[in-house]
């Protein structure tokens, strides 16, 4: 039986846990707000799916800071940080890494050496993702899930935490390749970074056109990262709010019963329990984020968009009356009820 003493103890070593939490993520927001100006946003998604331990995907024009973004993030976060940049004609083993024979000079003998490649890092910038087809884009795949690569048969355990924080263009431009579903479900969020505001883009023009280099530092580490995300699951949430999440994924799928009729005539193929998962684990971000220690409905919904959009497969019916995702997910948020969070 536990004591008083060794309760309290917890609690205190718990509660300095989460002090350092808030500064950490001030801190954070405070060395990138010197490099990037507005998408608060998108900012937040990004560290909700970090301290949630998920991979973003960042969805925006060219030259909405996509790429100086992560970057900037990478380094205030004190990780090994890799940047490929995806291209038509990259190859798996590019992203992997390969075998290579090597002689030794002494015996003459060959041996297969394992060349680790740029995925063997802790936040990975997979610059434009969607520049490369489908076959080299799935070389993601298994270390998205599993955190490994196989390579000739053997598997390799990626460094710990790892993130893939990849930007595409939209696809409708020119040289661009939709990304696969698999690859898709595995993504947390799927930011869309819009153009700013003319306040805003007077401020970069002031800050890049002058002759001020902003610097950042590092305020976290990877162990101190780590610790976040156990405390990010530690959060509670009420079972009504979370049968309310299986209620909203499940209506995105039109074979569903109680699916809305516009889902059963606009949408394909709608979301998995992955995607479930992933709201209440980013809700839980959110909740820890702004000081609260418990789930509420807004931190549900505010998630929802970004963890749905592109999970969601929309059909011709849709496209033709230029309904989107986004439209979709209003209505069903609107339609189903709101739950009691007692």
């Amino acid at each position: 039986m536990a004591t008083t003493t060794g309760l309290d103890h917890d609690a205190t070593l718990l509660q300095q846990r989460i002090e350092r939490f808030h500064s950490v993520r001030e801190n954070i927001v405070k060395q990138v707000r010197e490099v990037i100006v507005g998408q608060d946003e998108v900012l937040d998604q990004i560290l909700i799916a970090l301290f949630a331990g998920g991979h973003c995907l960042l969805t925006g024009m060219p030259g909405t800071a996509k790429t100086l973004m992560v970057r900037t993030i990478a380094e205030t976060l004190g990780l090994q940080f890799r940047r490929i940049q995806f291209t038509p004609d990259l190859m798996p083993s590019d992203i992997t890494g390969t075998d290579i024979i090597e002689e030794d000079l002494t015996t003459g003998h060959r041996k297969w050496t394992f060349v680790e490649g740029p995925i063997f890092g802790n936040i990975l910038l997979a610059d434009e993702i969607n520049r490369t087809p489908p076959k080299t884009q799935s070389a993601l795949l298994e270390a998205m899930q599993e955190r490994s690569c196989t390579v000739r048969g053997h598997i390799y355990q990626l460094p710990a935490p790892f993130f893939v924080l990849a930007t595409q263009n939209p696809i409708e431009l020119e040289g661009t390749y939709p990304l696969p579903e698999a690859q898709l479900d595995r993504f947390l969020f799927n930011a869309i970074l819009d153009y700013l505001s003319a306040d805003d883009e007077l401020k970069v023009i002031e800050q890049t056109t002058a002759t001020r280099v902003a610097k950042v530092d590092t305020v976290t580490s990877a162990e101190e990262l780590l610790d976040f995300q156990q405390l990010v699951r530690m959060v509670p949430i009420a079972e009504t709010l979370a049968r309310y999440v299986v209620n909203l994924v499940r209506a995105t799928r039109h074979k569903n019963d109680n699916a809305p009729d516009f889902v059963k005539k606009y949408v394909n193929y709608g979301a998995s329990v992955r995607a479930a998962q992933f709201i209440v684990l980013a809700a839980k971000a959110r909740a820890l984020s702004r000081r609260r220690y418990h789930v509420t409905y807004e931190d549900l919904t505010s998630v929802a968009a970004p963890v749905l959009r592109h999970r969601i497969l929309l059909n011709f019916h849709a496209e033709s009356e230029r309904i989107d995702t986004d439209e979709i997910l209003r209505r069903l948020v609107a339609q189903i009820p709101r739950p009691k969070e007692s």
